[in-house]
């Protein structure tokens, strides 16, 4: 058992409580941090990075929604800065993310590659609403914008990717 002051009470954590949390949730923070830095190198890291945040500052939850929840915005924070840092801007992306899709046909590559290539406003609404599942007045509340902003960008984004990937355009 793990025992932390926070804020003037104690936290305690089992290491069970984290690989639970860890099994439970660790493909969907993955995911987002695929569908963000494209590599499956950085997607591990960044998952990884996110999962240890919790480890060093334990928090409780008040549901298993809660910590999806909380994971999702962390990981999706976390992706921002590793995009936003020097580090990265100056790395030249190698093509890598054709290991992840192996045995897949290639409109879903197309697909997968134009919601990569997609503004991050526009993907984290996508990724939210179509891979994860949330209405969008939770996404609305995970990202801190409006539900109806929400809608315009998922509508925005369905414009795109029609665009990009040859549909009508109307």
């Amino acid at each position: 058992m793990r025992v932390q002051e926070k804020g003037g009470e104690q936290v305690r954590r089992q290491e069970g409580d984290i690989e639970t949390l860890f099994r439970r949730h660790f493909s969907a923070v993955y995911r987002l941090c695929y569908s963000y830095l494209g590599s499956t190198a950085d997607a591990e890291d960044a998952a990884q990075s996110v999962f240890m945040k919790l480890v060093d500052q334990p928090r409780s939850f008040a549901s298993e929604d809660h910590e999806r929840a909380w994971l999702i915005v962390c990981a999706s924070n976390y992706c921002k800065d590793v995009l936003k840092s020097a580090r990265h801007t100056r790395v030249v992306a190698l093509p890598e993310h054709e290991d992840a899709r192996m045995g897949t046909t290639d409109e879903v590559d197309e697909t997968i590659d134009a919601v990569l290539r997609l503004p991050a406003k526009y993907k984290d609404c996508v990724y939210l609403y179509y891979y994860e599942g949330y209405k969008t007045a939770e996404i609305a509340q995970m990202l801190g914008i409006p539900a109806s902003t929400v809608r315009n960008r998922l509508r925005d984004a369905r414009a795109v990717l029609r665009v990009s990937l040859g549909g009508d355009a109307s």
